[in-house]
């Protein structure tokens, strides 16, 4: 398979190999896809855990299980998080 990389990327892959961590760049390479599958595997999850999350609103609306909206106190909420340097999302 050939693969053809920027210049910057070489030079990353060059400098990973000189460090002496990785024996090759196709070490390099490899280390890089099986960092990159684990990220899909969690953003999978993540997203698979977020379907369930709205399942059960769903279902909680479904019942009658809701409070109305409170736009300016949600919109309070975010606004103090993000002054506070919380995680919003």
């Amino acid at each position: 398979m050939d693969v053809s990389l920027t210049p910057e990327l070489e030079k990353i892959i060059r400098s990973k190999v000189e460090s002496g961590r990785y024996l090759s760049a196709s070490e390099v390479v490899g280390e890089a896809l099986r960092l990159l599958e684990e990220r899909d595997r969690i953003r999978e999850m993540r997203l698979e855990e977020l379907r369930k999350e709205i399942q059960i609103g769903i279902d909680q609306a479904d019942r009658g299980e809701v409070a109305p909206l409170d736009v300016q106190g949600s919109l309070a909420t975010v606004r103090r998080r993000r002054r506070d340097g919380k995680d919003v999302g």
